[in-house]
């Protein structure tokens, strides 16, 4: 695989789920890996909630974006190396052709977004699925994607996803 490992996070919003997901990589991947995220029916905003998860834990938000995956595809969009969905609406999507043959994974965490009765869920509900999905991008950044073949690689990243850090 090409350095760094392009990878795209996937959800139906790109607005909770796959935003944390790509700055995890970003931040986490040491330039090893570079992360972008994209959905199918972007709501065109950030969720509040994932910013202020994103800041309590000391990571950067100016440059975050909710954005459709239709920027990613085509011949001028980067090749990925790795496409990985968050939601179960967005893994059950017939999804563009992505450049570079991915291998694809899904990692469904539960939408945080979903709880707006109250602050003190509302929090909950995203340390929840920040801790989830760092988890997992703490083992995807230790796998030797260099080196390994595409069925090892999906193969592990459907370990990492079943390895008890909690599902959708």
């Amino acid at each position: 695989m090409n350095t760094p490992v392009n990878v795209l996070v996937l959800c139906t919003g790109n607005s909770a789920r796959s935003i944390l997901g790509e700055v995890l990589i970003n931040e986490l991947g040491g330039g090893r890996f570079r992360a972008f995220s994209a959905g199918s029916h972007p709501t065109g905003r950030v969720n509040p909630g994932a910013i202020d998860k994103l800041r309590r834990e000391g990571h950067g938000v100016e440059s975050l974006a909710s954005e459709s995956w239709d920027r990613f595809s085509g011949a001028d969009a980067p090749a990925f190396d790795i496409v990985i969905t968050v939601c179960d609406n967005a893994a059950g999507e017939a999804c563009p052709v992505w450049n570079g043959a991915p291998v694809t994974a899904h990692w469904g965490i539960a939408d945080p977004a979903l709880d707006t009765d109250d602050e003190a869920r509302i929090r909950e509900a995203f340390d929840l699925a920040y801790a989830r999905l760092r988890k997992r991008v703490e083992a995807m950044i230790e796998l030797p994607v260099d080196v390994m073949s595409t069925a090892e690689l999906s193969a592990a990243l459907e370990t990492i996803h079943a390895s008890g850090s909690g599902t959708a």
